[in-house]
């Protein structure tokens, strides 16, 4: 049985990691035992060993992994802690999920990425939309029909004016369109603020170097919550809505037909499809088999300095 043990007990490890953890427990039963949740506030780390069944809760993380013979730990930090607590469970050999952006600024992403590269400790980093049922539908579906031609991501926010948003959140579009149509040759970006607003809008190109071409729509303030990506091709296209939408939804054209749809039921759970259940399945996967999770440190730095780049050339910054 995988010991696995979560250090951060906050909203976002919530949403993201205890919730899929409790699922794959639960509809695998024997195959994980989830021993230990650790958070400053001990009683959220109660909480999570009541509400998804932890059995054990700590204040401090050092000491959560003297006492527990962790298998693996997934690690949902602030951004500021990400890199210096990444680093020694690296150093440790602890096998772990690691939050993106890497870090608080591109050269502790750096130092992250080293020592992934010196201790080659198993590691994965959570970025859920390679993980979304939806998306990787779609492009099963387009490789089947043809090559890419263009890749398009809107990702739009309410009342979102921090001053990092590229580095902190884009990093997922950004990292998407990376993973769908690999790596960038070539950018660009353009910025855009009213009088009324000095919330800055963003609007990113991308060349891939396999030719296809890529915009990136970062809208914070919007006024609702969605997140769109669309891939095309000679005769095809393919929209997917997710992880937020009116309805999350696939839909496949092709020579002007609507080949393919799936429309997401009401009630259809969350972490399902936004990806985060399947990313406890490859990492319970990867521990099982003794084999290295992906995507790694190394996979997502390039998303990581690319947005730092970006987050540079438009005045913004990366913490």
């Amino acid at each position: 049985m995988i010991r696995l043990g979560l250090i951060g007990c906050g909203e976002h490890a919530e949403g993201s990691h205890a919730v899929p953890l409790a699922r794959y427990a639960s509809e695998h039963s024997g195959e994980i035992h989830l021993a230990a949740a650790c958070d400053l506030r001990l009683e959220r780390a109660q909480g999570f060993c009541h509400k998804y069944g932890f059995a054990a809760a700590y204040r401090d993380f050092e000491e959560m992994l003297a006492k527990e013979e962790l298998d693996g730990c997934v690690s949902v930090m602030p951004i500021e802690r990400i890199a210096e607590l990444g680093i020694q469970l690296l150093t440790m050999k602890i096998p772990c999920v690691l939050e993106k952006p890497l870090g608080a600024s591109l050269a502790e992403a750096h130092a992250l990425l080293a020592a992934a590269r010196e201790t080659r400790t198993p590691h994965m980093v959570s970025v859920n939309r390679r993980f979304m049922p939806l998306l990787n539908r779609a492009l099963l579906w387009a490789r089947e029909v043809g090559p890419l031609r263009y890749v398009h991501c809107t990702m739009i926010r309410h009342e979102r004016p921090e001053s990092d948003f590229i580095w902190s959140t884009a990093v997922h579009a950004v990292d998407s369109l990376r993973y769908i149509a690999g790596e960038v040759r070539d950018f660009q970006i353009q910025t855009q603020k009213t009088e009324e607003s000095a919330v800055l809008w963003y609007a990113i190109s991308l060349q891939f170097k396999d030719g296809a071409l890529g915009q990136i729509e970062v809208l914070p303030t919007a006024g609702m919550v969605e997140e769109t990506y669309e891939l095309y091709g000679d005769g095809f296209r393919a929209s997917v809505t997710s992880p937020f939408g009116q309805k999350l939804s696939l839909r496949c054209w092709q020579g002007m037909r609507l080949v393919l749809e799936e429309v997401a039921a009401d009630d259809a759970p969350e972490d399902v499809m936004n990806g985060a259940y399947n990313e406890v399945i490859e990492f319970v996967r990867a521990l099982q088999t003794g084999t290295a999770p992906r995507p790694s440190v190394e996979d997502v730095f390039p998303s990581v300095a690319l947005c730092s780049q970006l987050a540079e050339m438009a005045g913004q910054q990366t913490s």
